[in-house]
């Protein structure tokens, strides 16, 4: 049988949730507001799910979540900020909200995103769509390993709010079912001062002279 039965039928639409609740301690700032290009990362991500087209994008916060909310406020209500009070419990936990608002906005499905990975673009994200039959998880490959962003179709939101611990959905995109779509880069994110760097020596680099 489907895994879709006849509910998941109705369910129509496409969202996604950009993981942004974490401290950003070894990094020694907020990354989600670091700034590429004339905005920040945040709102990069949010960007970028939206011109992908997602119909609702759902930002978890927790750390640091005020500077964060007033970045996003005037983007209301084309986002939906969500806060994790547990957010020192691990990601699982923002994955888990991003879900429960997948499933009362009865979303087909979810694009599941951080904000500090700068080579994911649009392109990539309806590659992710193009490549689902609503059957299957789709996820991006890098580094010799599936991780996100990942499409996740509807049947497996319950799933996503089982998770636990701060290893997000690394579980289930390991399984042998999951759809890989190559994501050249996506192993590079902003964790460390030196990864900051790199960003902003490959910022100067590619950015117009005037």
């Amino acid at each position: 049988m489907s895994p879709w039965g006849a509910e998941g039928a109705k369910d129509t639409g496409l969202g996604a949730v950009v993981l942004a609740a974490g401290a950003s301690t070894r990094l020694g700032q907020p990354k989600q507001l670091v700034t590429l290009l004339g905005e920040t990362l945040v709102e990069r991500a949010v960007r970028v799910a939206r011109e992908a087209g997602a119909q609702v994008v759902f930002v978890v916060v927790g750390a640091n979540y005020e500077p964060i909310f007033e970045i996003l406020s005037d983007q209301q209500p084309l986002i939906r900020v969500l806060l994790n009070k547990r957010w020192q419990e691990g990601m699982s936990t923002s994955l888990a909200l991003g879900a429960i608002a997948a499933e009362r906005e009865n979303l087909a499905s979810l694009l599941v995103l951080t904000c500090d990975q700068v080579n994911v673009t649009p392109e990539h994200l309806l590659e992710l769509q193009h490549s689902s039959r609503r059957e299957h998880v789709v996820a991006s490959s890098y580094a010799g390993r599936h991780g996100v962003p990942a499409l996740f179709p509807s049947f497996s939101f319950p799933l996503l709010q089982d998770l636990t611990g701060d290893q997000g959905a690394r579980e289930l995109l390991a399984q042998d079912d999951v759809v890989a779509v190559p994501l050249p880069g996506g192993e590079f994110d902003i964790d460390t001062p030196e990864d900051l760097l790199r960003l902003q020596e490959l910022t100067h680099r590619t950015a117009p002279s005037e």
